[in-house]
């Protein structure tokens, strides 16, 4: 990684550290939930991923990760683990989304339209939700009916209840 990128990667971890709720109060509430709350903290990390490189967005999720479990571990020690999952997995989707956009665009005009690249973009985004809520709802099936500090020792009945609301949610 070079120095530009390198220092691009530090300032988008400081950014997102710097939008934890813990520090500046700044959530929106889920309109469905007055409880949930979306958090804008992980929007550099996606930003980094987007503009700089898949690296990027990596070590910038890692490195964020690393502070929560420092100074916010949340209600579970191992918050910061399952929030990292969901960011990576997120990531993931919409690298894929843009890796096939890129292919499927490449033989018909290398200069791609303002239109199509934000639909891709959309659907990248779209993508990266339903990749995230995919796999954290596996997650969350196994891991929480497991004792703190890996779950919160629900029981089966629980469990299933939760999964289906937690389908709604992107916060982690």
């Amino acid at each position: 990684m070079d120095t530009k990128k390198l220092t691009l990667t530090i300032v988008f971890a400081a950014i997102a550290i710097t939008l934890n709720p813990a520090i500046t109060h700044l959530a929106v509430p889920a309109p469905f939930d007055p409880g949930l709350f979306y958090q804008v903290w992980e929007i550099p990390i996606v930003i980094a991923l987007l503009i700089i490189s898949p690296i990027s967005g990596i070590a910038v999720c890692l490195l964020n990760t690393s502070v929560l479990f420092i100074l916010f571990p949340g209600a579970l020690p191992t918050g910061p683990l399952y929030n990292m999952l969901a960011c990576l997995s997120m990531q993931a989707g919409i690298y894929a989304t843009i890796v096939i956009g890129k292919k499927i665009h490449a033989h018909k005009n290398p200069q791609t339209s303002l239109l199509t690249s934000i639909k891709w973009l959309t659907a990248a985004t779209a993508i990266g939700i339903l990749t995230r809520t995919t796999f954290m709802t596996i997650v969350h099936y196994f891991a929480l009916p497991q004792p703190p500090p890996i779950g919160f020792g629900l029981n089966p009945v629980l469990t299933s209840a939760f999964l289906p609301y937690q389908l709604y949610s992107t916060q982690h």
